[in-house]
């Protein structure tokens, strides 16, 4: 026995920011930084202080005092109940098959450049739903059945990353730099194009929350999970910087493509149709399938227990028999992407190209709406759950815990506005347009979802102020999955006065 805690205490504190990056690296996502432009060093600094290092301390807190399953969905329905666990359930849950969508799109449009031909429309949807539901059934393995690709897929990332970085720094020391180096340009721009791609650094920074799940197994977790989310945030900034500045060496920021970028940099610092971009080309590629699925466990998983909760409607709660896995969000996922993909040669016929990026930004726009409740729902907890033990406590008075909560509130709200609202009438500003229909939609959808799901229910659940917290058992989640038909009442634990 004495063996076996003494294994489970094994997980260092560079094995939490190795874990950190990679979920959270994303290489896909370095070419919309490197479209900010040089301004985007001064943008990654300020958001590191201003949103990375509270939005660690908070989620180091949530995440050791309240361990459940639900992850972020389960901190925002203690402090507010039902009604807002549900939204933040649908939020977290729908940017997962947008931004398969997007990949998805991606994949014969970096296939293409590879090889130098040009898939027709039918060949691409083809690869495009393989890569849909490969991702699909993979996510039915455990996690620890899928580890190898993860790793390999961290390992990728990273030699893509420092790949770029490097060939950046050759390529600028013998052809010159292709963007414009002046100082003035070094500086924060606040224009509608910088603005919008601000969302991509926040969503760069999404995701440590995972670390809270290795408490259990650190020496300690007061100390170490802090450290790592800093720590392993800063790496993540730094990996993105040095790709972003090897694309930002070979293409002018305003002539980077938002899903070729990173392609297109390799081409023209190595050559098109070498060896080298083959490889590049090829590892980018299986990059690809390690962000779906690296984010697929999580994201089900949240669905699944919300469901349970009766937060999200029974299909998400399916599992398979064999091993438990929530296969019902699953299935659900590559559903919703098939149909994302097929609209857009639909959409195309009528002119609305872009899809890539439109799928893109409404998944950073719903990932970081699902956020913003959570820091409230800190101080909610603090004030009616003063007695829950808490492994980490975010350090500071009322007044530090305050700025530390709605800062990174500000300025979530103000990067979902740059990115989908249109601020004038030039031709980039009305391209949002699409993006902000797509969010409205789905939000309006959300909204049908959450009160359908909770068909039968005798009293939705407001929060801890209104009772103790309540997490079904075996039982329970039966009652709360069953068919609606049935008019079977929910648990009385549900109600306010569980």
């Amino acid at each position: 026995m004495a063996d076996g805690v003494k294994k489970r205490k094994r997980f260092k504190l560079r094995d939490a920011i190795l874990s950190v990056i990679c979920v959270v690296f994303a290489c896909e996502a370095a070419t919309p930084a490197a479209a900010i432009g040089n301004s985007q060093f001064f943008w990654w600094i300020f958001l590191i202080i201003a949103f990375l290092l509270p939005y660690g301390l908070v989620v180091s807190e949530l995440g050791t005092t309240y361990d459940d399953e639900g992850g972020l969905y389960d901190w925002v329905r203690r402090a507010f109940g039902d009604a807002w666990g549900a939204r933040v359930s649908w939020y977290y849950w729908i940017n997962f098959p947008l931004w398969m969508a997007s990949l998805a799109i991606l994949f014969p449009a970096t296939i293409n450049l590879i090889t130098g031909g040009e898939m027709g429309t039918l060949p691409s949807l083809v690869v495009e739903l393989a890569f849909i539901w490969i991702v699909v059934l993979m996510s039915f393995s455990k996690v620890s059945d899928s580890k190898w690709i993860l790793n390999l897929s961290a390992v990728l990332k990273l030699i893509i990353a420092v790949l770029l970085g490097g060939l950046g720094i050759y390529y600028a020391m013998t052809s010159g730099f292709a963007s414009d180096m002046a100082p003035a340009t070094f500086l924060p721009s606040f224009d509608a194009n910088g603005l919008t791609y601000l969302s991509i650094i926040l969503f760069n920074f999404m995701g440590f929350e995972v670390i809270t799940t290795y408490a259990g197994d650190m020496e300690d977790p007061k100390i170490e999970i802090p450290k790592a989310i800093i720590v392993g945030g800063i790496a993540v900034a730094a990996v993105y910087l040095f790709s972003s500045f090897g694309i930002g060496a070979a293409i002018p920021a305003s002539e980077i493509s938002l899903d070729s970028g990173v392609m297109d940099a390799i081409g023209i610092m190595s050559g098109t149709g070498t060896v080298l971009f083959a490889v590049v080309g090829i590892a980018f590629l299986a990059t690809l399938f390690g962000n779906m699925i690296s984010w697929s466990f999580g994201i089900n998983y949240v669905a699944d227990y919300a469901a349970k909760s009766g937060n999200m409607p029974k299909c998400f709660g399916r599992e398979s028999k064999r091993n438990g896995m929530p296969t019902g969000s699953a299935v659900l996922n590559g559903i919703v992407a098939s149909a994302l993909v097929l609209l857009a040669p639909l959409m195309s016929a009528v002119g609305l190209d872009g899809f890539f990026w439109i799928f893109f930004s409404m998944n950073i726009v719903f990932l970081l709406i699902s956020y913003i409740p959570m820091f409230p729902a800190l101080l909610k907890l603090r004030k009616v759950d003063p007695n829950a033990k808490r492994v980490y406590k975010v350090p500071g008075g009322k007044a530090v815990l305050n700025v530390i909560c709605w800062v990174p509130v500000v300025l979530l709200v103000l990067s979902v506005v740059a990115t989908i609202v249109p601020f004038d009438g030039s031709e980039a500003e009305l391209s949002k347009i699409p993006m902000l229909i797509g969010v409205m939609v789905f939000v309006g959808l959300g909204e049908i979802i959450r009160i359908w799901s909770a068909r039968g229910r005798k009293e939705a659940y407001k929060g801890m102020a209104s009772g103790p917290y309540f997490t079904p058992n075996e039982e329970e989640q039966e009652l709360l999955l069953s068919d609606a038909s049935d008019n079977a009442p929910l648990p009385d634990q549900v109600g306010a006065e569980a």
